[in-house]
């Protein structure tokens, strides 16, 4: 859950960064804005290290089968969709920013539209959380 959901965020960010450095060149006043938009993918890295921090008390000698058979569902669910959510709100942020560089208003918008591939990592988090308590 750390390695991939910290790849996706790696890949998400490095398009928000790559998006940034073009849209500079044309509008060099809204780093700020850029900024926060490049920065928005690497959360879904947080979920993955925070998902270890939740499981790791049952990361025990005692742990049964039916518990590490959880642990590693909840792993693989949470790190395949940290991974593939911070891709795609990589995506949408590069958009936004190659928008905002080309003149447009489209700051708070691209913000929103981000916030929706950012809901399934937080889902799957919330899932994690839930096995957690569950085992």
């Amino acid at each position: 859950m750390v390695g991939l959901a910290g790849i996706g965020s790696a890949y998400g960010v490095s398009m928000g960064g790559n998006a940034s450095i073009g849209a500079l060149k044309k509008k060099d006043d809204a780093f700020g804005n850029f900024l926060v938009l490049s920065a928005l993918p690497g959360t879904q890295g947080l979920y993955g290290f925070m998902g270890y921090f939740i499981l790791q008390g049952i990361l025990t000698p005692e742990i049964t089968w039916l518990q590490a058979g959880a642990v590693f569902g909840a792993g693989l669910a949470l790190g395949f969709v940290g991974l593939m959510s911070a891709i795609r709100q990589g995506q949408v942020c590069a958009n936004g920013i190659a928008a905002i560089g080309s003149g447009h208003d489209v700051f708070g918008n691209t913000l929103i539209l981000a916030v929706f591939p950012e809901l399934y990592a937080i889902i799957a988090f919330a899932a994690t959380f839930l096995i957690s308590t569950s085992i």
